[in-house]
């Protein structure tokens, strides 16, 4: 084979390995960019979409072209193989991201108490570029949330309330949790928790109260933005509720 011919040969491997990887960078940064400010979470919410679908398309070239006769060069194959490799690994979590949408119900607010649920106070004022209310959606949203996650429920601790909201204060410090509030006197402690990638705002209420010789230990956890959490917020409250069960 002529130098020329060669050349022609790598193009399209190069062209999918090249691609494959600015894809992921685009992956990347479509939640990192909206961290930093680059610009708002839909634009984010489109560069991911468009990555993975893009992503997706080159994949499939990729399986492709390690079958093709003309990859049979360890150079050819293996440029095919490093693009396979990085969009498999792109793709694992959106993928995974878009089957829970699409499982979950589009709700955004999750509590273990639905009848009472705590009410946000100190918050309010870091929330001016909410899109979601911070008043509980009603029975709609219970019923939704009891189908989803029937585990959520409150817990009920042997401590005495005061025993009980210091170990629930240690807890949303030691999760990483902005305590916005902690008001002993009330039970109740007020925090945002801010997601890795998309750097998206949650906030949090917990309100500790008498139960018996005990107490009880109800959570609320609510996204500023996004109609579907992605399961987000039950599992911050699982977390929670598991760390305050290992006093």
């Amino acid at each position: 084979m002529t130098t020329e011919r060669k050349e022609r040969a790598l193009f399209f491997p190069l062209f999918c390995a090249f691609i494959s990887a600015g894809l992921a960078l685009g992956c990347v940064l479509s939640g990192f960019g909206t961290r930093w400010g680059w610009w708002g979470f839909r634009t984010g919410l489109l560069v991911l979409r468009w990555s993975v679908y893009g992503e997706l398309a080159i994949t499939g070239l990729s399986l492709l072209g390690c079958f093709m006769p003309q990859s049979r060069e360890r150079g050819r194959r293996a440029l095919f193989v490093i693009a396979l490799l990085i969009g498999l690994l792109t793709v694992i979590v959106p993928v995974r991201m878009g089957l829970s949408v699409r499982s979950l119900p589009m709700i955004h607010d999750i509590t273990t108490d639905t009848e009472n649920p705590p009410v946000f106070n100190a918050v309010l004022g870091f929330r001016n570029n909410a899109l979601n209310p911070p008043e509980y959606g009603g029975q709609e949203v219970a019923r939704q949330q009891q189908e989803a996650y029937p585990d959520i429920r409150p817990l009920v601790v042997e401590d005495p309330p005061a025993k009980a909201y210091d170990r629930a204060l240690a807890a949303a410090n030691k999760l990483g949790w902005a305590v916005v509030s902690a008001e002993s006197e009330k039970g109740i402690i007020e925090a945002t928790d801010t997601t890795f990638w998309f750097g998206f705002k949650d906030d949090i209420v917990i309100r500790i109260t008498s139960q018996g010789m005990g107490s009880r230990i109800d959570v609320r956890s609510l996204s500023r933005v996004g109609k579907s959490d992605v399961g987000r917020n039950a599992h911050r409250i699982r977390v929670f509720l598991r760390e305050m069960r290992k006093g």
